[in-house]
């Protein structure tokens, strides 16, 4: 079956260890079922993949992609929840939790492996393309804001960084749930997509906003973590998910943290359940992905370049 996939690691250019072709189709085993793919969607997460962050030489090749959504060997339409071993389901009971492209061959490809517990009912209001956008940015996103943030209608959130796949989904879900949502980018032409999304006001990286937040969504990592820290109000709550800029600030902000009795909560990815609601979400109330572009398979490294260099608003999706 075509596949994009990680033949080689290569920390500083990434892409050169990304290549296109036959890869062997998924075997049957126990408690596991086959999807045929329809679509899937590009994350940071294969980035780093190809730079051996959670990837080691020794699972290479390994097919790229978390998110997918397709069709079941009954022809159902579903969605993939790419956690593998959350619960035990399909996989040993000692087996640490990984998601697709750690252990186990991704959703780049005609077809994908997943536990059967893994796969859920994609809601017709949705496309695959949509549907494809919800596993990973979309549930870290809902999970950041609904779970972690202790946020509630009318209060404040800033999302550090709008253009990126976590970024453009909590603006589009916060506004949707009532929140009084703010947004940061370096980019003017993404504040005003930001706005356009239901961000109340978009400002320029690191400007001074016009009140203290509740809490603050971030993804960025090292350039905006000072900003973060000094936007919230006291006793606010800062959820972070990634560090795309890097993981060692210039800053730590200590003294504001404790003084102001800050809260800093870690997030990553969201259960099988934050899924199921995500998805009932978006299909009652007409909420949808933001998606930037949709590209064949065998394009995937323009979808990949993209990503690397920045230059996109939303999420890249991959039609099989």
């Amino acid at each position: 079956m075509f596949a994009a996939y990680a033949a080689r690691i290569d920390r500083d250019q990434p892409l050169n260890g990304l290549e296109l072709g036959e890869r062997p189709a998924p075997e049957a085993r126990p408690g596991w079922t086959t999807v045929n793919v329809k679509a899937a969607s590009l994350n940071h997460h294969d980035l780093w993949s190809l730079r051996g962050v959670g990837l080691g030489e020794e699972a290479l090749p390994m097919i790229l992609g978390c998110d997918a959504a397709g069709t079941d060997a009954d022809g159902n339409d579903v969605v993939l929840h790419s956690v593998i071993g959350q619960t035990g389901h399909g996989v040993g009971p000692g087996e640490p939790r990984s998601i697709l492209t750690e252990r186990y061959q991704g959703t780049f490809a005609e077809r994908v492996a997943v536990p059967s517990w893994n796969v859920l009912p994609k809601p017709p209001e949705l496309t695959f393309e949509e549907a494809a956008c919800l596993p990973t940015a979309w549930l870290t996103a809902y999970r950041m804001l609904f779970t972690n943030a202790g946020v509630r209608p009318g209060d404040s959130v800033l999302v550090q960084g709008a253009g990126g796949g976590v970024a453009t989904a909590a603006i589009v879900l916060g506004a949707a749930a009532g929140l009084r949502v703010f947004a940061t980018s370096r980019d003017e032409s993404k504040r005003k997509r930001a706005e356009q999304l239901g961000a109340e006001a978009a400002f320029g990286s690191g400007e001074r906003l016009p009140q203290k937040m509740d809490a603050v969504i971030e993804t960025v990592g090292a350039a905006t973590w000072s900003h973060s820290i000094r936007s919230l109000r006291p006793g606010g709550t800062l959820v972070i998910s990634g560090a795309t800029s890097g993981f060692h600030p210039e800053r730590t902000e200590l003294n504001r943290i404790f003084f102001l009795e800050l809260k800093i909560v870690g997030s990553t990815m969201g259960s099988k359940e934050e899924l199921a609601s995500l998805l009932g979400f978006c299909a009652a109330k007409g909420v949808r992905p933001v998606i930037d572009s949709t590209l064949p398979l065998d394009r995937a490294r323009e979808g990949f370049a993209k990503m690397a260099e920045g230059e996109l608003f939303g999420k890249v999706v991959l039609t099989v």
